[in-house]
């Protein structure tokens, strides 16, 4: 631990119940994904059942995942989440260069793309000019933020208000679907299928809208008796969010059918139309504003707590390792957060499609630590005698072996996109960019705050 005055102030207070690590995890999770993907999964899969199969293995493979984290969690509860166990694993310049990447790449981007869901949705209901969806992207990351620096009370109480609405909101898209007359048959027949069940593409964007439960490992220092509470709070979160996304998928096929789906540029929009009528796209443009608010508030929380971390450790980012004791939050940390997510909505409102960018630019910084850290669970079992742990992942070491092998395959995927031709993938080129810049600034950081 840091001996740095200003760092040692103030520590995170155990402050959050098992409720409201649920809605910060169930908040980030679901986004505006599930109103985006099921077109793009439908599309590349043979039939009704591959695609629900794939949306509850990628529940599945979610929750072996955060088995994984809960194990650490639960061993090691601390701010830096992930973090602090690729320091403990790796040693301090793995996880220096992580936590610029979260910094500067990942959480940051993250930020980025949520905020221009944001303002895609606000701007089909009140239009404010030709940069609308810029103006609305850059207001929702300043006032979160700022939010956010009011205190923790106020932050998690907006959470909680949001993950309820969200899902009240989902609740209500369901029922809809389920209980509607069921889809027209498709003026033609969509030929049998002679290739493969799936593509690759389909996991792909269906992990990416289960991501973000891994944002639990910064909630431990912050989560009451986290030891425990934690693995209950992740394996509830994903419990809920699978639950959800196969019932709405289910809403979606029901409505629209699989012909329907693959032909929809917006599935959750014409689900809309086909239940209620003209009305509808108002009604889901407050829906997936409500769900990119949601995650937002989230990442924005649990974001900075990797900042304050840092800061704690390195003297060159010793500013940011202040804990506000007034507000129970790392203001500095969430300072420094919003403004780099602000510029990387500016640099990104230049290019075709602003959230295809930023959802490039950090995915392979992403998964490249996801890998990491399910490595970190064989490393830290060594340092440590297993009966000090107070949760123990099951089925050890098949476990942690099939989330490492899902991460190297969503990794390989991240770095081939990278490569490709695609306009977005310049955001690839420039995430990884800044992930390598990370390299010599370790070099530079290697004396610790004393």
């Amino acid at each position: 631990m840091s001996s740095n005055p200003a760092a040692a102030a103030a520590r995170p207070q155990a402050t959050l119940s098992v409720f409201d690590a649920v809605a910060i995890i169930v908040g980030i999770v679901i986004g505006a994904g599930i109103f985006k993907a099921p077109s793009i999964v439908a599309g590349s899969v043979s039939s009704a059942e591959v695609f629900i199969a794939l949306w509850i293995a990628g529940g599945v493979i979610s929750l072996v995942g955060a088995l994984c984290y809960a194990e650490l969690g639960s061993a090691y509860p601390n701010a830096g989440g992930e973090y602090y166990f690729l320091t403990r694993a790796f040693g301090g310049w793995v996880g220096f260069i992580f936590a610029w990447a979260r910094m500067s790449v990942v959480q940051t981007g993250a930020i980025a793309a949520i905020a221009f869901v944001f303002g895609d949705y606000a701007t089909r209901l009140y239009s404010l000019g030709a940069n609308s969806s810029v103006i609305y992207a850059l207001l929702a990351v300043a006032a979160v933020t700022a939010l956010n620096i009011v205190g923790t009370r106020e932050s998690k109480r907006l959470q909680n208000v949001l993950t309820l609405s969200l899902g009240c909101a989902i609740f209500a898209l369901i029922v809809a679907g389920l209980t509607h007359g069921g889809a027209a048959p498709a003026a033609q027949p969509a030929a049998a299928s002679s290739g493969p069940m799936f593509s690759q593409l389909a996991l792909i964007f269906i992990l990416l809208t289960y991501g973000g439960w891994n944002e639990a490992a910064y909630l431990t220092a912050e989560i009451r008796d986290s030891r425990r509470n934690i693995v209950r709070a992740l394996v509830s979160g994903i419990l809920i969010v699978t639950v959800l996304y196969v019932l709405l998928n289910l809403a979606y096929l029901n409505v629209l059918g699989l012909d329907g789906m693959k032909a929809s540029k917006a599935v959750a929009a014409d689900l809309m139309q086909a239940t209620l009528g003209d009305g509808g796209a108002i009604v889901l443009s407050l829906i997936v504003m409500a769900a990119s608010l949601s995650t937002l508030n989230a990442t924005v929380f649990t974001g900075a707590r990797t900042n304050y971390a840092v800061g704690r450790d390195y003297a060159v980012f010793s500013v940011l390792g202040v804990w506000k004791e007034q507000s129970n939050a790392p203001v500095n940390a969430l300072l420094l957060q919003g403004g780099v997510a602000l510029v990387l909505v500016l640099l990104a409102s230049f290019t075709p499609d602003g959230f295809e960018t930023m959802v490039a630019y950090t995915a392979p910084a992403f998964w490249l630590f996801f890998l990491l850290t399910g490595i970190s669970l064989f490393v830290l079992r060594r340092q440590a005698p297993i009966n000090e742990r107070p949760f123990r992942v099951p089925l050890f070491p098949v476990t942690p072996l099939l989330f490492i092998a899902m991460c190297a395959y969503m990794l390989y995927s991240s770095a081939g996109y990278a490569m490709s031709k695609d306009p977005s993938s310049l955001g690839a080129q420039l995430g990884i960019g800044m992930l390598l810049l990370g390299v010599p600034l370790s070099l530079l950081a290697r004396k610790r705050v004393t």
